[in-house]
C-alpha cells in the first residue's frame, strides 16, 4: 500500500496500453501508434489518471467511445477497454465483422463470463478475424482512483449502488443481491490491483455485513484455486513482500448521516460542496464582462471553463485539506512571488540592453548574463506557476462568492457547535428565520444536523415551530420525514452517534487576510481555525486499527479469507495493531470524512489509510436522495437486520416493543 493505489492503477493502465507488456523505462524508440476504444466506464477510470499528453506519449493517436460512429482504420491496432456487458460485446463483434482495425487487443474492466467470451470467438470466426484478435485480458480495474489514498466504485450508473437504492422501502431480495454483487466485484478488483488480501471487519446487521460476507467468499474461492489465483506470484507485485496485511473496515452510511449534510471549511470539500466538481475536474461559469450589451441585443451567454485538479498540481496537493482562509492567503502569496520573479526577468532584460563601453557596464553585463540565462531557462516553470495561480484564483474566488452570499462560515461554526454539544450563541429558530443567512437547502441541512445530533428529539410543539419556520424559508420538508423514521429505529438499535467535543476556534473577522492588492475581498468572513476531532468513521477505524476495546466496535465481525472456514469466535485474531487500513463506506462517502481520516493518520507515524466509498456525493446530492423516498424508512429491511441481533443490542422491553 505504500506505493499508493493511484500509482498501482496507473501502472496497470500503462501496461494495458502497451499491449499488456510493461513499458521499458527510458526507451528512446518510437511508440507503436494505436487507437484506444473505451466505454463510459473506461473513460471515467482513465481520465483522472492519464492526461491526453500522456496517452499520446504512449502512442494513442485517437481515443474514441465504443458506441460512437467510428471510421475504419485498417492499418492500426486497437486497444479496447470496456465493461463486459451484452451491449458492449455486440458492438465489439460488429467491429470485428466490419474489419475496422488491423488487430484487436480486448481488455475488460471486470472479468468476462465464458458465454460472452464464446460470443466474441464466434464473431471472430464468422468474420474470419481470429488471427486479428491478438490478446484478451481481464484487467480487474473496476474502480476509480481520485487520490493516492482515495477511490470510488463508479461514476456511471451510480444510482444503482446509491444510498437510496440500498435503503429504498420496496427493494426486493434479488435487487439487493445485485447491488451487493456489484459492490463486491469492484472491491475484489481493488484488492487484485493492490496485491493484498485484507482482514475484514464490519458492523453487524447492515449492508456492510452483506458486502463483507460476499467479499470474504469471493477472495476465499480465488485463493483456493491455486492455478488461477490472482494473489500469487507476479500478480502481487510489491504486495507479496509486505509482512503485514491491511485491515479493511466496512461501514454502513447509516452509522452517520450528519457528516454528509455538514457545511465544511476545507478547500477540497468546499469545492465539492458548492461547485460542479467530479472526477477531479471543476466546471466554472465565467461571469460576463463589465461591458453592457447594446439595447435590444441578446444577453451574452456565460462561458463555461473546466479545470483539472490533479496530482501534478503542487498547490492543490499542498492546500486541498487546508481551511479556506489559509488557501486564499497562500494564493495571494504565490501571486506576489510570481510577480517578483517576473519583475526580475524584466529588469535583467532592460540591463542587457545597456549602452556604453565603460568597465562598470561591462562587468554588470557579464554578471547579469548568467542570471538572465537562468531566468530564461526557468520560464516554462514560471508559465506553469502562472497557470496554476490563475486556476486557483478563479476556483477560490468562485468558492468565496458562495461563502459570502450564503454565510457558509456561520453555518459551519454553528453546526460544529451542535455536533459537539457546545453552547449556541444564537437560537436555531433565529438561524432558520434569518432571510439573509443561506439558501433554503442550507437551512434544511442545519436543521437535519440538529435533529440527528440531539440525544432527545424535539417535542411535537417545538417540531411544529421548526417546520413552520422551515416552510416559511422555502424548504422542502421531505428529507425530514425520512430522517425522523431513521432516527427512531437507530435509537432503538444503538446509542446516538457522538461527534467529539471540540469546536472551531474563531480568530475574529477577516477584515484583512492579505495586503491591499489582494485578489480576495475577505471582509466579514470568519477566520476559523480547525481543531482535529474524529468523526464516527475515523473513530471506528482508530478502535479497530489500534485493537482498542470499545463498545462501539467490540461486536464487529471478523473475516480472514486466508483461514479455513470457521465462526467468528474460532478465527485466530491478529493481536497487533495494523499499519495499513482501508475504510470503505457502503452507501456513499464524502470529502469531509476523507480529510478527517487523512488528518488523523498524519499523527500516526508509519501508518497508512485509504478511503473508499460506493459513490461520492455532496450534501445537495445526498439530501436529494433522502428526500425522494416514496414511503418512509424501509421498516422491513431494518427490522430484519435488528431482529437478527436483538440479544446484542436491545433490552427485553425494546424487543417486545418491536
Amino acid at each position: 500500500m505504500a506505493a499508493g493505489i493511484r500509482e498501482k492503477q496507473t501502472v496497470a493502465l500503462k501496461r494495458m496500453l502497451n499491449f499488456n507488456v510493461l513499458p521499458v523505462k527510458n526507451s528512446t524508440g518510437e511508440p507503436v501508434w494505436k487507437v484506444l476504444i473505451y466505454d463510459r466506464f473506461g473513460q471515467d477510470i482513465i481520465s483522472p489518471l492519464l492526461s491526453v499528453k500522456e496517452l499520446r506519449d504512449m502512442g494513442i493517436t485517437l481515443h474514441l467511445l465504443l458506441h460512437s460512429d467510428r471510421d475504419a482504420i485498417p492499418d492500426v491496432p486497437a486497444v479496447y477497454f470496456v465493461m463486459p456487458t451484452e451491449e458492449n460485446i455486440d458492438r465489439m463483434c460488429q467491429d470485428l465483422r466490419n474489419q475496422l482495425y488491423e488487430s484487436y487487443y480486448l481488455n475488460f474492466i471486470s472479468a468476462i463470463s465464458r458465454s460472452k467470451l464464446e460470443d466474441i470467438a464466434n464473431a471472430a470466426i464468422g468474420a474470419n478475424a481470429v488471427t486479428q484478435v491478438a490478446k484478451v485480458f481481464d484487467q480487474y480495474l473496476n474502480f476509480i482512483t481520485l487520490e493516492d489514498d482515495m477511490f470510488v466504485l463508479c461514476n456511471q450508473n451510480k444510482e444503482l449502488v446509491s444510498y437510496r437504492a440500498i435503503n429504498r422501502p420496496d427493494i426486493t431480495d434479488t435487487e439487493m443481491e445485485t447491488i451487493m454483487d456489484t459492490i463486491v466485484d469492484s472491491l475484489f478488483c481493488f484488492f487484485v490491483t493492490l496485491g493484498a488480501i485484507p482482514i475484514i471487519r464490519c458492523s453487524r446487521g447492515t449492508a456492510a455485513e452483506m458486502v463483507a460476507v460476499k467479499l470474504d467468499k469471493k477472495l476465499r474461492e480465488n485463493l483456493r484455486d491455486a492455478r488461477n489465483s490472482l494473489f500469487t506470484g507476479d500478480t502481487l507485485g510489491a504486495g507479496q513482500f509486505s509482512f503485514q496485511r491491511p485491515l479493511l473496515v466496512l461501514v454502513d452510511r447509516n452509522i452517520d448521516l450528519a457528516t454528509p449534510l455538514h457545511h465544511t471549511w476545507t478547500y477540497q470539500a468546499l469545492v465539492h460542496d458548492v461547485l460542479d466538481f467530479h472526477l477531479n475536474r471543476v466546471n466554472l461559469e465565467e461571469s460576463p464582462g463589465m461591458e453592457s450589451s447594446p439595447a435590444g441585443a441578446r444577453p451574452k451567454k456565460k462561458n463555461k471553463k473546466s479545470y483539472d485538479l490533479t496530482a501534478s498540481d503542487k498547490f492543490w496537493q499542498k492546500h486541498k485539506g487546508s481551511p479556506f482562509p489559509e488557501v486564499a492567503e497562500s494564493v495571494q502569496q504565490e501571486l506576489e512571488s510570481y510577480r517578483a520573479q517576473e519583475d526580475e526577468v524584466k529588469r535583467l532584460k532592460s540591463i542587457m540592453g545597456i549602452e556604453g563601453e565603460d568597465e562598470g557596464a561591462i562587468s554588470m553585463l557579464s554578471d547579469n548574463t548568467a542570471k538572465l540565462t537562468s531566468a530564461v531557462s526557468s520560464l516554462p516553470e514560471l508559465l506553469e506557476k502562472k497557470r496554476l495561480i490563475d486556476l486557483h484564483t478563479n476556483v477560490a474566488t468562485a468558492v468565496l462568492e458562495h461563502i459570502k452570499s450564503r454565510k457558509l462560515d456561520v453555518y459551519f461554526e454553528y453546526e460544529e457547535k451542535i455536533m459537539s454539544k457546545s453552547t449556541l450563541d444564537k437560537s436555531l429558530l433565529d438561524m432558520i428565520s434569518d432571510p439573509d443567512a443561506g439558501t433554503p437547502e442550507d437551512k434544511m441541512r442545519l436543521f437535519l444536523i440538529y435533529y440527528i445530533s440531539s440525544a432527545q428529539a424535539p417535542s411535537e410543539i417545538d417540531l411544529e415551530q421548526y417546520k413552520k419556520a422551515l416552510m416559511d424559508a422555502g424548504c422542502n420538508l421531505a428529507p425530514l420525514s425520512y430522517i425522523k423514521q431513521w432516527k427512531a429505529f437507530t435509537k432503538m438499535a444503538s446509542a446516538p452517534t457522538s461527534y467529539g467535543n471540540t469546536t472551531p476556534k474563531p480568530l475574529g473577522l477577516f477584515s484583512r487576510v492579505m495586503n491591499t492588492g489582494s485578489q480576495f475581498v475577505m471582509e466579514g468572513v470568519k477566520n476559523l481555525v480547525l481543531k482535529q476531532q474524529n468523526l464516527p468513521v475515523t473513530r471506528i477505524l482508530d478502535n479497530l486499527m489500534e485493537m482498542k476495546s470499545n463498545p462501539e466496535t467490540d461486536d464487529y465481525r471478523y473475516f480472514d479469507p486466508k483461514m479455513l472456514r470457521g465462526s467468528d469466535s474460532s478465527v485466530p485474531r491478529n493481536k497487533n495493531p495494523f499499519q495499513e487500513a482501508i475504510v470503505f463506506v457502503v452507501g456513499g462517502g464524502n470529502y469531509i470524512e476523507y480529510q478527517n481520516l487523512i488528518d488523523y493518520i498524519k499523527g500516526k507515524q508509519g501508518k497508512h489509510v485509504l478511503y473508499g466509498c460506493s459513490e461520492l456525493f455532496n450534501a445537495t446530492q445526498f439530501i436529494k436522495q433522502v428526500g425522494t423516498f416514496d414511503n418512509l424508512y424501509n421498516i422491513n429491511y431494518f427490522c430484519n437486520c435488528v431482529l437478527t441481533y436483538l440479544p446484542l443490542h436491545l433490552s427485553m422491553e425494546k424487543r417486545n416493543y418491536l
